[in-house]
């Protein structure tokens, strides 16, 4: 088997015409973090750095483990392509870990340069990846239509006014994009920005936020006009999913005290996020929204990293002893049968209790899938395996990127289902179920599944 060939993740025969059965079907995307501007706007890329790692901590992550200096990643001062011959000349390093391959993907499918990245190569891959990147169909938004995505969800903060995705309407990407509606920033009221946050969203709704009525009516404004664009899920980064069921009263409380600038501790948060995610919930069940739950991201652990560079820069894990059981029980039995949650988990020990839960919690609750440090090969297959044999493999919502890169949204697809090509054909060949099945069950998660879950 040759470097990324046909038969890449597909160890046999079963495997390869499970994966040429869903090859060709259009992506859904229904979590990514896409540059709705940029894509608006139809941008090229100038060259490989800006297309593939100028954004993106996963490659950061991995060449700072390669020993290369942070000025060469995230600095200001180098050049792109000084950044991108000290990656070509540390990447085989990186060899084994699933960033390796998604980059490979990304230049062998959508670039057609057939060339491994090392020092050797450094030079035709940049001079051909900016030939590549002048050519008229390679702006984004003909990068999206080649890739065959049929819908995307961005992420979106309530005081966006989204104009962007209004612009999309009036292009070739027309009922493509959708925006996702993401409230972290109104929920985290421990957070120093916290009540900076809230004035500026109450001025992008031309009011004042003062109590914990007139956030919610202002949420609730920011959900219908979410929903006028064709947004259909919520979604929260949580690291413990704080659910449970506290009065108003309590939860006001609480709220005057951080519009007031007193400090909030451990318990005041816990029961202000409760109230937080309950409140977006009903609001998601009463429009048939999608209530999504990213789960366990222990964030900017490295302190060094989040003083000079901020969030979002690798400097995040996941934490094994997250309690997720107790604390979302409440809000899954408030809404048990009129809110579809989705639940993804970034640590692979949680696939044992997110299984059971889905399980146990019918058809309206489902298991997403395996999560950034969790949906690599490895991660994925070991999910896909260990929830079929607990929950239903049909009842799981399907691929989400989660990508930051356009280039990707195609190579985290493929990824995933050449995997699940390969675990349906295991079961196949153990026995388990026939291939005419594993071809419906294959297309049911590529494709259908996420289609009737989303609304697409």
């Amino acid at each position: 088997m040759a470097f990324l060939d046909q038969s890449y993740l597909l160890p046999d025969g079963v495997a390869r015409e499970i994966y040429e059965s869903i090859q060709g079907l259009p992506i859904l995307d229904a979590h990514n973090h896409c540059d709705v501007k940029a894509l608006s706007e139809d941008r090229k890329f100038e060259n490989f750095w800006e297309a593939e790692a100028a954004t993106d901590h996963y490659v950061w992550e991995c060449l700072r483990k390669c020993g290369v200096d942070e000025a060469l990643l995230t600095g200001k001062e180098a050049s792109d392509k000084e950044k991108f011959l000290a990656f070509a000349a540390n990447f085989e390093l990186v060899a084994g870990n699933p960033t390796y391959e998604w980059i490979h993907l990304d230049l062998k499918r959508r670039l057609g340069i057939d060339l491994e990245i090392n020092a050797e190569n450094a030079e035709a891959i940049w001079s051909q990846c900016e030939a590549k990147f002048a050519q008229d169909d390679m702006s984004q938004q003909n990068l999206i239509k080649a890739m065959n995505v049929e819908a995307m969800c961005s992420t979106d903060d309530p005081a966006d006014t989204l104009e962007y995705h209004q612009a999309l309407q009036n292009s070739q990407l027309k009922n493509t994009v959708f925006p996702t509606f993401r409230p972290d920033k109104a929920m985290n009221i421990g957070k120093p920005e916290w009540n900076a946050y809230i004035d500026s969203l109450g001025k992008r709704w031309n009011t004042s936020i003062e109590t914990i009525d007139q956030l919610f009516d202002v949420l609730g404004q920011a959900h219908a006009f979410f929903a006028s664009l064709g947004c259909r899920a919520s979604d929260h980064g949580v690291n413990v999913p704080y659910a449970q069921q506290f009065p108003k009263g309590i939860a006001e409380k609480v709220f005057a005290k951080a519009r007031a600038g007193e400090k909030v501790d451990y318990t005041d948060r816990v029961i202000f996020m409760s109230y937080f995610l309950n409140e977006v919930a009903e609001l998601d069940a009463q429009r048939g929204w999608v209530f999504q739950l990213h789960i366990g991201a222990v964030r900017d652990v490295r302190t060094s990293l989040y003083e000079t560079l901020g969030p979002d820069v690798g400097g995040d894990l996941c934490d094994h002893n997250t309690d997720i059981l107790t604390p979302i029980l409440p809000l899954l039995n408030r809404f048990d049968n009129r809110l579809k949650v989705v639940l993804y988990n970034m640590n692979p020990i949680h696939n044992a209790t997110l299984a059971q839960l889905t399980r146990v919690f019918g058809n309206k609750v489902s298991l997403g899938l395996a999560w950034w440090l969790n949906d690599s090969y490895i991660g994925m297959k070991r999910q896909l395996e260990y929830a079929a044999s607990v929950d239903l493999l049909s009842n799981m919502a399907g691929m989400v990127s989660d990508s930051r890169k356009i280039l990707s949204y195609g190579s985290r697809h493929e990824v995933f289902r050449r995997t699940l090509s390969n675990v349906l054909s295991g079961m196949v060949g153990l026995g388990q179920m026939s291939k005419a099945t594993a071809l419906k069950l294959a297309r049911r998660l590529a494709y259908d599944r996420p289609k009737e879950l989303f609304g697409f």
